[in-house]
């Protein structure tokens, strides 16, 4: 990489020290600080990484203020409508959209994986019946390694395309055999002759005791939320797989790792949030309590808060969101839901936040949480399952995340600096002499 230009430090009494800078294909220029320690003694102070690139990337780009988001340079409004799912895997994890041959063997390939080893599914048998759904993702997503030894060696770009394949295929099973085991139904096995997302519903809701029809609506719909949900950059989950990868780890760990950072609230379980706020509102009354509501999200002293609106990157309409809003009416209309109280309620909502200056001001915009938990709640997913929905998708970004990291010539462990404010050295007094 050539530098482009240089920024000059001015760092004390007749101390410099110029720092390189390089550009991106698109974005930010960032300056580069690594001999910034060895040459000044100094850290950078960052809390949250706000302004910190940590990493090259080629697999997805954001433009929080123009509300764009491009996988591999393709917009997602366009592969939201033009590509299914296992398209956008086969792009983040290969750089290009398939041919149709190549789409063909890929899907074959997925498909023949989706089955787990029967003495994973005994594992589930180890938790509580109640456990929450994420807790067991964690154990059996991070279990997978001792199950395939085959594919471990990080190093071997053939070992890291069989786990890809693994992962990607298996998610779909054990996120249904969660699902299954909660509820106290038997397994549905996967089958050979649906399609990736057709074959999950069915593992979710099929039963033994009747035939499972495949609704093509709700499977699109289903695969529209994998596609908007596929990668994000370099969020928390995926900073996470990164940072559990650079020390060496295998991929299985490393994806278990970064589904116990989704299942955070602030990060995963936004869109329970926000769904459970709806239910809230019209358990209140409705509509009719939208501008009530509103007034006290405004008011930092209530401790109401509005979900769903604004985003960590996004500073205007998140495009997910968009394509989530057609997906929620094409979902209620299929199912005859047209009335249903909590779009009409989402609507409402959104319309007078676009309209009220407080946050017209700060750019809260709606965000993809907003609308896909009603239409999850429409399919008949059960909201402690949103972000095993979500973990199930964004394996996809995660493993090409970390493929690209472990590709990284320039990759090294992560170990960020602090700046410590805790005492300063100090010596130990012998128990029977502290007062």
């Amino acid at each position: 990489m050539e530098a482009k230009g240089k920024v000059t430090l001015n760092y004390g009494p007749d101390k410099n020290l110029d720092l390189p800078t390089y550009g991106g294909s698109i974005g930010p220029d960032v300056f580069d600080i690594r001999a910034l320690y060895g040459k000044t003694g100094m850290f950078t102070y960052d809390p949250g990484f706000m302004s910190t690139a940590s990493c090259q990337s080629r697999i997805t780009y954001i433009d929080g203020d123009k509300g764009v988001l491009l996988y591999r340079g393709y917009p997602i409004e366009q592969l939201a409508v033009h590509c299914d799912f296992l398209e956008v895997c086969y792009l983040l994890l290969n750089g290009e959209l398939p041919k149709k041959a190549e789409k063909e063997k890929f899907d074959w390939t997925v498909t023949r994986h989706t089955m787990v080893h029967e003495q994973l599914a005994r594992l589930f048998q180890g938790f509580r019946r109640d456990s929450h759904p994420m807790a067991v993702m964690v154990g059996v997503v991070g279990a997978l390694s001792a199950f395939y030894h085959d594919s471990l060696d990080i190093n071997n770009p053939e070992h890291r395309e069989i786990s890809a394949f693994r992962l990607i295929a298996k998610l779909p099973t054990i996120v249904a055999m969660a699902y299954k085991y909660n509820m106290g139904q038997p397994f549905i096995y996967p089958k050979n002759d649906l399609g990736y997302t057709a074959n999950f519903m069915r593992m979710m809701f099929a039963v033994p005791a009747e035939d499972y029809v495949v609704n093509d609506v709700l499977v699109r719909a289903l695969d529209r939320i994998f596609i908007l949900h596929a990668d994000h950059e370099q969020n928390a989950s995926t900073s996470t797989v990164r940072l559990a990868g650079s020390s060496g780890a295998n991929p299985f760990a490393c994806i278990a790792a970064g589904i116990a950072c989704l299942w955070g609230p602030a990060h995963g379980g936004a869109n329970e949030a926000a769904l459970q706020m709806l239910m809230d509102i019209e358990r209140d009354g409705g509509v009719a309590k939208v501008g009530e509501f509103i007034k006290k999200a405004k008011d930092k002293n209530s401790g109401v808060k509005l979900m769903g609106f604004g985003h960590r990157v996004y500073k205007n309409y998140d495009p997910r969101a968009k394509l989530m809003q057609e997906t929620t009416r094409e979902v209620l209309d299929a199912l005859g839901l047209h009335n249903d109280p909590l779009l009409k309620l989402a609507m409402a909502l959104e319309k007078i936040a676009l309209e009220d200056e407080y946050f017209v001001s700060r750019k809260l915009y709606p965000n993809v949480d907003f609308y896909s938990g009603i239409v999850q709640r429409a399919l008949g997913i059960p909201t402690s399952m949103f972000t095993c929905i979500f973990s199930l998708a964004r394996t996809a970004g995660w493993i090409a995340q970390w493929n690209e990291m472990i590709s990284d010539p320039e990759q090294k462990i992560g170990r960020p600096r602090q700046l410590y404010v805790g005492p300063t050295q100090r010596d130990v007094v012998p128990i029977a002499k502290r007062i």
